[in-house]
């Protein structure tokens, strides 16, 4: 997480966006979201992360009033998005995964049409501002059929802050695209979180979401597993791993020490151990107590910390 980006996160203020018993069932009866219970703080960046198929995307369509809800409540920007659609959707900007733009159409001809279509005056400055910082001021007279996979996302996002949006949603912003336009999305994600803009994120790139968001929501099946604090949940559900190069390659791990649940890699070099880093006791000095009894000996040891992915994995498959 980005230590001076948190601090534009304000717990204290009302909810950016305030879920409450959400449910959907197609009709076809899927369920996609069952009883989903969520409150986004203004001023943060929130991950939603979930495998395909999880219900990320038909959540956040139901914030943005693109699809109804079976049951439960949305309110963003402090309105409800059934009752006074229009005031919550002009307060929420979207770049949806799918690639939605009018090929014949101008890129700074779009993004203007997009601001007025939130009943925005024209502001040709905002515009001009929007189109730089995402590399796009150069192409801003050519048609939209005539750009790059990588250029349309970058009009799409473009699309998505014209009115000045207070919450923006992001759903895999950055799948498939170039790894400029991932650096220069984050740098306007960035700045955004520094004019108080609240930033709901989808993504499959789960490094992003480790160094960027304030907070992580898990949603699995159609509902919200956790949400934490990305600092709490790295400390509480991380794991270390132990790593010792060994002095002389095994071939393989002896008895006595299979209480450790030791493993062998790097080609039989080295031994890891796994420890839970809020365990009272690590096990680390009976194991090293154990290897000198077996004769192994080690010529250097590190520790590396759990990853969010492989937290996430393990949060995925509990929950199924």
């Amino acid at each position: 997480m980005n230590p001076e980006a948190s601090k534009q996160a304000r717990p204290d203020a009302a909810p950016a966006v305030s879920i409450t018993h959400l449910g959907k069932v197609y009709a076809s009866g899927f369920r996609a979201l069952e009883d989903i219970n969520l409150d986004i703080r203004t001023g943060e960046l929130f991950a939603l992360l979930g495998p395909n198929g999880a219900g990320k995307t038909t959540l956040i369509n139901i914030v943005c009033g693109i699809v109804n809800a079976s049951s439960g409540t949305v309110v963003a920007g402090g309105h409800d998005v059934v009752r006074d659609y229009r005031a919550a959707r002009a307060r929420i900007g979207l770049v949806p995964q799918e690639l939605t733009t009018d090929a014949f159409e101008t890129v700074w001809s779009t993004v203007s049409f997009s601001r007025g279509l939130f009943g925005k005056p024209k502001s040709p400055m905002h515009i001009e501002k929007i189109l730089r910082e995402l590399s796009l001021w150069d192409k801003k007279d050519a048609r939209l059929r005539t750009l790059s996979g990588g250029m349309k996302r970058r009009v799409m996002i473009a699309k998505a802050l014209s009115h000045e949006p207070e919450i923006l949603f992001l759903d895999e912003p950055t799948a498939g695209v170039d790894v400029e336009l991932r650096r220069d999305m984050w740098e306007v994600v960035r700045q955004l979180r520094a004019d108080g803009v609240t930033i709901i994120l989808t993504t499959h790139y789960i490094e992003e979401a480790e160094q960027m968001a304030d907070r992580v929501g898990v949603i699995n099946n159609g509902r919200i597993v956790l949400v934490e604090e990305t600092a709490e949940l790295m400390r509480k559900l991380g794991e270390k791993r132990l790593i010792l190069q060994l002095h002389k390659r095994l071939d393989q791990i002896p008895g006595s020490l299979a209480e450790h649940h030791l493993r062998l890699a790097g080609g039989g070099e080295q031994l890891i151990y796994t420890y839970d880093t809020q365990a009272e006791r690590t096990g680390i000095t009976r194991l090293l107590s154990d290897l000198g009894k077996a004769g192994i000996t080690f010529n250097d040891l590190s520790t590396q910390q759990s990853s969010l992915e492989e937290i996430f994995v393990s949060l995925v498959r509990s929950a199924a």
